[in-house]
């Protein structure tokens, strides 16, 4: 629930981890290609906030913090959510005649949770491109070495330290550790209800773990299922000892969308402009408002609205899918795409008509809204004016004008005949 924020509030970040550099890395590399620049240099601020120890900071106002990162108040707010929502921030709040606030930062999830959480991984792979993808994945690879030939030789702590007698261990709780959060996402089905139908001679439920609900919540999520089709999915992905094969599940879910929807990846027609290439709106002009809108809203949802809330077609969607997988254009781009299409083709979303487009732009290396506006008042410019020239050429001089009618005399008749025989 977003409250109201205000410059002179208060507030003091208490670190909840162990932060180090690799964490910056990790940072940059995962988490702001899903979040935005802004966001990130948000947790870079807050935690520069933080003692020399790194534990906690002396109090500071949002104004200070809207004076040192240049920004206004709602986005220091946004990114404030998006970290929330990612994982990286937990906010706490005391009300008063000026609400005090506490920011804990906890730590970015490691390489490898990160790339197996389907969300994370879907929304990244979506926002950078299959080869971008790639190269993280290899970026945070440990390389194989074959151990065949080796003997492990490793001492163990009893054959170097010896025990001694110790006083009672001390409690241990407040100790700094490394801390992360996985994100949540709303529970749209009811897995409960799932489960029951889902007989225990089949399925042990006492081996369903909070990690394992966490996961179908997720895989719910990213492919959009319903109650019915996930549970034949839970049921297919069950092996012989009674218990959900996670890995079988993730596999299954995939297998199920692509299947359902030609290879396609999962919901990318419902994802928005990444935030790396939207433009930050400093005025109320109408070219500001359109773009903030291409922006801030998903093909689907954009065409959902264009077609007066009925859903788009399947054709529709798989053109969308098109343009953001075949294509590569980013979602904002593709909105300003069907936009224009729709306004100069009587309203008619016709494929090859788009996909020329694409073609253009994707040569063009259009990315951004704003070059997919610009492009697009240029073309029209262009038509215009070629518009212009035709008309004038079917107009000759003697357009609307009187001419006397000279009737062909009979020698300029047969000198004509002459001519034409000897081409």
């Amino acid at each position: 629930m977003t409250r109201n924020l205000f410059p002179a509030d208060t507030y003091i970040v208490k670190n909840a981890s162990i932060l180090n550099n690799e964490d910056r890395f990790i940072l940059i590399k995962l988490y702001e290609p899903v979040i935005g620049a802004t966001a990130i240099n948000l947790y870079f601020t807050l935690w520069a906030n933080l003692d020399t120890l790194g534990i906690i900071s002396t109090e500071f106002t949002h104004h200070n913090l809207m004076a040192t990162m240049r920004l206004k108040l709602e986005d220091i707010l946004e990114s404030r959510e998006k970290l929330e929502g990612i994982g990286l921030l937990k906010t706490y709040l005391k009300s008063g005649n000026i609400n005090s606030y506490i920011y804990e930062l906890y730590s970015p999830l490691e390489p490898a949770e990160f790339l197996d959480n389907p969300i994370l991984s879907t929304t990244l792979e979506s926002n950078i491109g299959k080869k971008e993808y790639r190269k993280i994945l290899k970026t945070f690879s440990i390389p194989k070495i074959d151990l065949n030939e080796y003997e492990d030789i490793t001492s163990k702590f009893n054959e170097i330290f010896d025990t001694m007698n110790s006083s009672k261990i001390e409690d241990t709780e407040n100790i700094k550790r490394v801390k992360s959060i996985d994100i949540t996402v709303d529970e749209k089905i009811d897995l409960n209800n799932i489960l029951s139908l889902i007989p225990s001679e089949i399925l042990n439920h006492r081996s369903i773990t909070s990690d394992t609900r966490s996961l179908i919540y997720k895989l719910s999520f990213i492919y959009d299922l319903d109650d019915e089709s996930l549970r034949e999915l839970i049921r297919n992905s069950v092996n012989e000892k009674h218990i959900i094969d996670k890995k079988k599940l993730r596999e299954n879910c995939h297998n199920y969308y692509t299947f359902e929807n030609k290879n396609s990846s999962p919901t990318l027609v419902y994802k928005k402009q990444p935030e790396y290439l939207r433009k930050t709106v400093s005025d109320n002009s109408k070219k500001s408002k359109m773009i903030y809108t291409f922006e801030t809203t998903s093909p689907y949802d954009f065409l959902t609205g264009k077609n007066k809330g009925v859903r788009p077609s399947k054709a529709d969607l798989n053109l969308i899918e098109t343009l953001l997988l075949d294509y590569e254009l980013s979602p904002g781009v593709v909105n300003v795409l069907i936009d224009y299409v729709l306004r100069i083709n009587d309203n008619k979303l016709t494929k090859n008509f788009c996909l020329t487009i694409a073609s253009q732009w994707k040569r063009s290396n259009i990315n951004s809204v704003e070059e997919a506006i610009d492009i697009c008042k240029k073309e029209n410019k262009t038509k215009k004016t070629s518009n212009k020239i035709v008309k004038k050429e079917v107009k000759p001089d003697w357009f609307n004008k009187d001419v006397a009618e000279d009737t062909a005399s009979l020698e300029d008749i047969k000198k004509l005949e002459e001519k034409l025989q000897n081409l």
